[in-house]
């Protein structure tokens, strides 16, 4: 099987039923949907997916739907991060029963910004699931480590089971390029993250790939596979078209998310549990906008979202 990844794997966010619970139907239709534009692989749970709101037994039910739902060929990336080695090794373990070998881990703000500590952690995750691919997930502060490119260099060297970095600091352009050029050999690539704002620049650097939200799935995939194909005027072309939507993103984070899936006919609603801005009348009309320009809109769905 192919190991190496590269290309666009969105994170999936998760979807709730009126109740609050997790709606798996949605999940399933979420993980078709990616399929069906074209995207690499799948990434979950992540910050995307809520994580931190979901209980161990949401994220690996979560897990199990979509590894039913995906296709044969479609990769997963299982998200493992937590507060203890303990817990990571807990997730890897219910990853690997469902075939899923990928796993994301961002280590815990509680071992700082030293390479020290963050190897330790890591080395533990590594003894106990020998069989995984560990993505070191570096994401800027407050919600991450803010690790520097240095430490990040250090880690990798020292632990050789983490094959891909998903550099997410900002700016993270110049920290792609210091440990594309440092890189140790087992370090296969790294991906870029940031919900795609940054990906031309992220690519031109030398990123394998790129997690983005799930929302602009088959654009992603169309400015990707234009770049790969030395059609980089395309390829910016799309994102230009696609920069209104993710400038607001930045701000309504998962709740957009939603929203546009709903507008592609795909969620009953953009419930979320995480903390996140609400979206008024005139910021849901600003969204259909930019929705009709880039040719995503369902008529039928014109009712108020709240």
């Amino acid at each position: 099987m192919n190991d190496h990844l590269e290309g666009i794997f969105p994170v999936l966010p998760t979807p709730f039923l009126d109740s609050g619970a997790v709606d798996e139907s949605a999940l399933s239709r979420l993980v078709e949907f990616a399929a069906s534009a074209g995207v690499a692989g799948v990434v979950f749970p992540g910050f995307a997916s809520e994580v931190e709101t979901l209980e161990p037994v949401e994220r690996a039910a979560s897990l199990r739907v979509i590894a039913q739902a995906a296709p044969g060929a479609l990769k997963i990336v299982a998200g493992a991060s937590a507060q203890s080695a303990a817990e990571v090794i807990e997730h890897g373990r219910s990853a690997a029963a469902l075939g899923i070998h990928h796993l994301m881990i961002q280590p815990p703000k509680s071992l700082g910004s030293a390479a020290a500590p963050v190897i330790e952690f890591l080395a533990k995750v590594a003894s106990s699931l020998p069989d995984a691919t560990i993505i070191l997930q570096n994401a800027p502060a407050p919600r991450g480590s803010d690790l520097s490119p240095e430490t990040i260099i250090e880690i990798v060297s020292a632990v050789r089971q983490v094959r891909y970095v998903k550099e997410e600091t900002l700016p993270a352009g110049p920290a792609i390029s210091h440990i594309l050029r440092h890189k140790p050999a087992h370090l296969t690539g790294v991906i870029g993250g940031g919900g795609a704002r940054y990906i031309l620049d992220e690519y031109a650097r030398g990123a394998c790939a790129a997690m983005p939200a799930l929302e602009l799935a088959p654009e992603h995939v169309a400015l990707d596979s234009a770049w790969r194909h030395g059609s980089k005027q395309e390829a910016r072309e799309i994102y230009i078209r696609t920069l209104p939507l993710l400038s607001l993103q930045a701000v309504y984070r998962m709740r957009l998310t939603k929203y546009v899936l709903m507008r592609r006919g795909l969620l009953d609603n953009c419930d979320v549990r995480a903390p996140t801005p609400a979206m008024d009348s005139v910021a849901r009309a600003d969204i259909d906008e930019n929705l009709r320009e880039l040719g995503i809109f369902q008529p039928q769905m014109e009712e108020e979202v709240t």
